[in-house]
């Protein structure tokens, strides 16, 4: 797909959604919903950069704000109410992260005598640990573009919940695990095991958030500081196998690799070793899942194919970032060969984007029970440094 932002097209997408999700014009009652946010908070800075025009910023914000006053505070359907954190109104709205963020489902979460339905779970509320990361990086985004130390005092408050509800210990080998689903209260787990990239992703995510340039107002983020929660997850990284062959999950590896990338030049942390490992289970999975690729769009799930495009594009910045400084990468022939072999499917992202363009492949059924997170994916994909944020 071409370099250059195809303004027209993100904008009328972005506009499309910021209208029928209720955020312009607003409406009383809102769809919020974590991950599809969080991307879209992204394309409206990314437009914001690209045009120039304050309005996009204007819709960032307030989608910020209007997820914090939706998702961090209980369903209308539960009888309890307020914020999730337990806080008075007021102090609330000045830490409206503090008890972390519902996933925004349809339905209520499951309660505690309930029994399990797995693919009832799916569509029940709570707290998504892969969620909530992204929304973390959400924040920090806006803490870049707009330099408002708020944004990220909320990622980094979050950070500190969400990890102390995820994280435990198991009784039978005495290491420690994500829950992949917690309750809305973050009292109990739904989904015990463990999602797949969820410590790296977190343990990258909470890096960039630690590494933020905080010179101006220290203060505010010294009680916040990851450093142990940084620790945690990089012993729960240790040796563990990243394979997928799930295009979401390789397209948030490839991206994962480009955030950690970027640390390793802006913050001079982050080892060559993982990033290397990542690289490499991402070709053993790109070997795997393309197959899927060929089947009629009825067949298929954009937001999933999406997910690979967008990580994908993050191949050639990161290519970019190493030949930018040497410096930062230790053993960067090594770097290069892997990224040599990871732009050869660069033509798979190309091909993902042109067939969704297709209106008669959006026509289908898997694209209309999916709207809203296919169109602001498909966003990110066409304009995807907002989100990659590229050095």
């Amino acid at each position: 797909m071409k370099e250059q932002l195809p303004v027209d097209l993100v904008r009328n997408i972005m506009s499309e959604f910021a209208e029928q999700t209720g955020l312009s014009p607003v409406r009383s009652r809102p769809q919020r919903y974590l991950w599809t946010d969080a991307f879209a908070v992204c394309n409206f800075l990314e437009l914001y950069r690209q045009t120039g025009d304050a309005s996009f910023k204007a819709l960032a914000l307030a989608l910020v704000d209007q997820v914090h006053e939706t998702l961090g505070r209980y369903r209308p359907d539960d009888s309890r109410s307020g914020w999730l954190s337990g806080m008075e109104e007021d102090e609330g709205k000045l830490h409206p992260t503090a008890g972390g963020l519902r996933i925004g489902k349809k339905m209520n979460e499951r309660g505690p005598n309930d029994p399990l339905d797995e693919e009832l779970e799916w569509e029940r509320d709570g707290q998504y640990y892969h969620y909530l990361t992204k929304w973390m990086h959400a924040l920090h985004c806006v803490a870049t573009v707009t330099s408002d130390i708020r944004y990220q005092q909320w990622a980094r408050e979050l950070a500190k919940q969400v990890h102390a509800g995820f994280i435990f210990t198991s009784p039978f080998d005495g290491r420690r695990y994500l829950h992949w689903k917690m309750s809305v209260d973050l009292s109990r787990p739904l989904v015990p095991s463990m999602g797949q990239h969820d410590p790296l992703e977190g343990f990258i995510t909470y890096s960039h958030l630690q590494s933020y340039n905080i010179s101006a107002e220290p203060q505010q983020l010294t009680a916040l500081d990851l450093s142990t929660e940084i620790k945690e997850l990089a012993d729960i990284c240790r040796d563990r196998n990243w394979t997928t062959e799930d295009p979401l999950g390789l397209g948030g590896l490839l991206c994962n690799a480009l955030q950690l990338a970027q640390l390793m030049i802006t913050a001079r942390s982050g080892p060559d070793k993982l990033l290397l490992a990542m690289l490499d289970y991402s070709l053993l999975g790109l070997a795997s899942c393309l197959n899927n690729l060929l089947l009629p769009a009825r067949y298929r799930l954009a937001f999933r194919e999406f997910g690979l495009s967008i990580g994908l594009h993050a191949v050639k910045r990161m290519q970019r970032l190493i030949e930018k400084d040497h410096e930062a990468f230790q053993d960067r022939e090594a770097l290069y060969a892997r990224i040599e072999k990871l732009l050869v499917f660069e033509a798979v992202g190309i091909q993902i984007e042109q067939f969704w363009l297709e209106a008669a492949n959006r026509a289908v059924d898997s694209w209309q029970e999916h709207g809203a997170i296919n169109m602001v994916m498909q966003a990110t994909s066409l304009a995807p440094d907002g989100f990659l944020q590229t050095l």
